[in-house]
């Protein structure tokens, strides 16, 4: 990727946090409950996952061993909600013989695997693909990955930024490469990392254990940037009608063609 790639990375990323601040994603109270809810987004909505977690919560399942112990009719009765419900029970039974299988089941013993190395396990395991994955790294074990999401593609592509169907990891080491070098230099200023700091727009969440947990810098910008993507594809960038002339990245479109 060209130089100008990573300008635009980062003149994105000051100008979003400018206008929203921040966006407390993963919104979660505890790493087990972003592993779930990084399974159940998969080809639904938010307010769906909210749904499904809450009836886990409710029953007092969402964790490793409740998980574990329900029947699997029972669990796929409670993430209904969420669309997918029998694949994704399976998928969720799946992933917890994973921690007890290699790490004793416990997650702290997982997240302390090398990224590149826990990444390969996590993608091998049935039903994560590179974006569940790198969601699990980033929010749920503190591991320096960006989560290159739909969003994430159709922004870029829109501002030329990246060229059409650009392969998963050449997006997601543009970004990281680029917001990386931004700590290196100590470019980013104007409480960029201040966790205190939090805007009401954008994909803006009320503050969770997760989300106001401590954070290395390079995990704590990467998290940002892909919340404040989130609410411009959420709100501005949509697939059809986009709303340009109201989004805070207008200005940064290249010229018609």
């Amino acid at each position: 990727m060209s130089e100008s790639g990573h300008d635009a990375i980062r003149n994105y990323y000051r100008a979003l946090f400018s206008a929203w601040g921040r966006q407390h994603w993963w919104p979660a109270q505890s790493r087990f409950e972003v592993i779930v809810g990084a399974y159940l987004t998969q080809n639904t909505s938010w307010t769906n996952v909210e749904k499904a977690l809450g009836n886990l919560r409710r029953a007092g399942l969402l964790t490793i061993d409740g998980i574990r112990r329900t029947p699997l009719p029972k669990l796929e009765s409670l993430i209904r909600p969420s669309g997918y419900f029998r694949q994704k029970a399976r998928r969720l039974k799946n992933f917890v013989g994973f921690p007890d299988a290699r790490y004793g089941g416990l997650l702290t013993q997982m997240f302390a695997r090398p990224t590149g190395e826990l990444r390969e396990e996590l993608l091998a395991l049935n039903g994560v693909g590179p974006e569940t994955a790198d969601s699990i790294l980033l929010y749920a074990g503190n591991h320096p990955v960006f989560v290159v999401d739909a969003y994430t593609r159709r922004i870029l592509e829109r501002h030329r930024t990246i060229p059409n169907n650009a392969p998963y990891d050449e997006i997601r080491q543009l970004v990281e490469q680029a917001l990386g070098a931004m700590l290196q230099s100590n470019a980013i200023q104007d409480g960029s990392l201040d966790s205190t700091k939090s805007g009401p727009a954008g994909a803006c969440h009320r503050p969770s254990r997760m989300s106001t947990s401590k954070r290395s810098g390079v995990v704590q910008i990467f998290n940002e940037m892909h919340g404040l993507i989130v609410g411009v594809g959420k709100t501005y960038c949509l697939r059809s009608q986009p709303r340009c002339e109201l989004c805070p990245l207008q200005k940064f479109l290249p010229e018609p063609e």
